[in-house]
C-alpha cells in the first residue's frame, strides 16, 4: 500500500477542506459545523515529490462521550495505521487548551508530526503561526490556507522528507475492482453490515439515526479479488430532512449510487417495507444499478411477521422484480457470507457483451413466439438489435413503427432478453430506434408515366 499520512486535529480546524484539496475531489464533506467529520475518509494524494494515501479523520476532543467516543475511536485507528500526522490547528482562533491536549496525545504515537497552521488567509502567515511553538512540537509550524491553496507545495514538501523509503512501498492495486453501495432508510444497519463485511469497526456505529453523515469509500480483497464498498447516510423522507447537514449527506447517498456497479439495499425487516423504501429503490432502478435488498434483522422476526414481509414485496416492489432478495442479520451475521458471491455473479450479468447477432436472434425469436401488434392496419416491425451500453445492459433494438410499441410489448422483449441472456439482479434497458429513410428529402425524378407503370408492378405482387 502507499504511505499513510493522517490529517487529525480539534473540530473545525479545516480537515476536509485540506483532505479535498489534496487529493483534488469533494469526497469529504465541508460546512461550518464542528464535528461533521465522524468516520475515516481515505483518498490518494499525486501531488508533490510522493504520492500517498492520505486519511481524514473527526476532531478530537477531550471528554468524548456517546457518538463522540466512537468517532474517537477512528480517530485512532487512522494514528495507527499513520507514516506521518499532520497536526491541524486554527490560526486565527490561536492556541487554546485543545491543542495543546492533542498535541500532547501525538507526543505519545512517537510518529512523525507537522504542525499545520491553517486559515492564514490575510493574516501574516510566519506571524500567525509563531505562537504555535509553544506546543513543543519538532519543527516549526507549515502555514497554509487549505481553502485557498496557499502554502500546500511546502507542506508537501515537508511530508515527503519524512515518509518511509520508496523501497518499503508496495505496488498500488491496479483497480479499485466492483464498487458496492450500502443504501437506506436511517437507523436500518448499513454501517453494521459494512463492519461485518470488513470484519473490523471501520465505520461508526451507533444506535441513533443520522450516525453516518458522509459517504465513505473503504477499498478491501478477499480471496484475490478486489472491491469497494460505500457506505453511505441514511435517506429520510424530504419533508423530514432538517437540518442543512443532513441535506448535503443525501446528495452524497445519491451520487454514490450513481458510482457503484451494485448497490445494496438495506430494509429494516422488523418494520416492513415502507413507501420510502419504494421511493429510494425507484431511484437506484433510475441509475440502473445492480440490486440486491437485503431485509435487515430477519432472525428476530416470527413466522408470520416474516410472511407479511414477503407479500408487502410483492405488493410494493413489483417494478424490481429482477432484483436478488436475500434475508440477514448484520448484526450476528446471517446471510451475510454469501452477500460477495451474489455480486459477483450480479456484476457480471449487468457487465455482459452480447454481439449483434446474438441480440437479433433473441429479437427475431420473440416476435415468432408473439408478433407486434398492428397500428393503423401496419405490422410494428423490429429488424434487428445491437448492444448499446452495460450497467445497466441496454439493447440497442431498429425497426419501422418503433414509436407505437406499446408498453405491454417491450416488458414482454425485456423479459425475453433477461431470460435468453441468463441476466441475474440487473435492470436491463431498451431503446427502439427507427431506420431513417434513405429517400426523404430527395427529389422525384421519374416521369408520370414510370409512376403508372411502378404503381401497377407493385399491384401485380401484392396479388401474388
Amino acid at each position: 500500500m502507499l504511505p499513510v499520512v493522517a490529517l487529525v486535529g480539534r473540530p473545525n480546524v479545516g480537515k476536509s477542506t485540506l483532505f479535498n484539496f489534496l487529493t483534488q475531489t469533494r469526497d469529504a464533506l465541508v460546512a461550518d459545523y464542528p464535528g461533521l467529520t465522524r468516520d475515516r475518509q481515505y483518498g490518494t494524494v499525486r501531488r508533490g515529490p510522493r504520492a500517498f494515501a492520505v486519511v481524514d479523520t473527526g476532531g478530537i476532543i477531550a471528554r468524548p462521550d456517546g457518538i463522540a467516543d466512537h468517532a474517537m475511536r477512528q480517530v485512532r485507528a487512522a494514528l495507527e495505521e499513520a507514516d506521518v500526522i499532520l497536526f491541524l490547528v486554527d490560526a486565527r482562533d490561536g492556541l487554546n487548551a485543545s491543542d495543546e491536549s492533542v498535541a500532547n496525545n501525538l507526543r505519545r504515537t512517537s510518529k512523525p508530526v507537522i504542525l499545520v497552521a491553517n486559515k492564514t488567509e490575510g493574516l501574516d502567515a510566519l506571524t500567525a503561526s509563531a505562537e504555535f511553538h509553544a506546543l513543543g512540537l519538532a519543527g516549526d509550524p507549515v502555514p497554509i490556507a487549505a481553502a485557498h491553496g496557499t502554502g500546500i507545495p511546502r507542506l508537501l514538501e515537508r511530508v515527503a522528507e519524512l515518509l518511509p523509503p520508496p523501497e518499503d512501498e508496495a505496488a498500488e492495486p491496479a483497480t479499485a475492482g466492483i464498487r458496492i453501495a450500502v443504501v437506506g432508510r436511517p437507523n436500518v444497519g448499513k454501517s453494521t453490515l459494512v463492519n461485518r463485511l470488513l470484519g473490523e469497526e471501520r465505520v461508526v456505529v451507533y444506535d441513533q439515526p443520522g450516525t453516518t453523515r458522509d459517504s465513505i469509500f473503504i477499498p478491501f480483497e478477499r480471496d484475490d479479488r478486489h472491491y469497494t464498498l460505500i457506505d453511505t447516510a441514511g435517506i429520510r423522507r424530504r419533508a423530514r430532512v432538517g437540518e442543512g447537514i443532513e441535506k448535503f449527506s443525501v446528495i452524497k447517498a445519491l451520487q454514490a449510487i450513481d458510482k457503484a456497479h451494485v448497490v445494496i439495499y438495506l430494509c429494516d425487516a422488523s418494520e416492513g417495507i415502507t413507501d420510502q423504501d419504494a421511493n429510494l429503490l425507484g431511484l437506484v432502478l433510475e441509475a440502473g444499478r445492480g440490486l440486491i435488498i437485503g431485509l435487515n434483522k430477519w432472525d428476530g422476526l416470527e413466522p408470520n411477521q416474516k410472511d407479511t414481509v414477503k407479500r408487502q414485496i410483492d405488493v410494493k416492489l413489483p417494478f424490481v422484480e429482477f432484483a436478488d432478495k436475500m434475508y440477514l442479520s448484520a448484526l450476528h451475521g446471517t446471510g451475510v457470507g454469501k452477500l460477495l458471491e451474489r455480486i459477483e455473479r450480479i456484476h457480471a450479468s449487468a457487465t455482459v457483451a452480447v454481439s449483434s447477432s446474438k441480440l437479433t436472434e433473441i429479437l427475431l425469436q420473440a416476435q415468432e413466439r408473439h408478433q407486434p401488434p398492428l397500428v393503423r392496419g401496419r405490422r410494428i416491425r423490429l429488424k434487428y438489435a445491437h448492444q448499446g451500453g452495460q450497467n445497466p445492459p441496454t439493447v440497442i433494438v431498429h425497426g419501422n413503427q418503433v414509436d407505437e410499441v406499446p408498453g405491454a410489448y417491450k416488458r414482454y422483449l425485456i423479459n425475453a432478453f433477461r431470460e435468453a441472456l441468463r441476466i441475474e439482479g440487473s435492470p436491463l434497458r431498451i431503446e427502439f430506434r427507427a431506420g431513417d429513410n434513405p429517400f426523404k428529402g430527395r427529389k422525384n425524378t421519374l416521369t408520370p408515366r414510370q409512376i403508372q407503370k411502378r404503381k401497377r408492378l407493385m399491384k401485380h405482387v401484392r396479388g401474388r
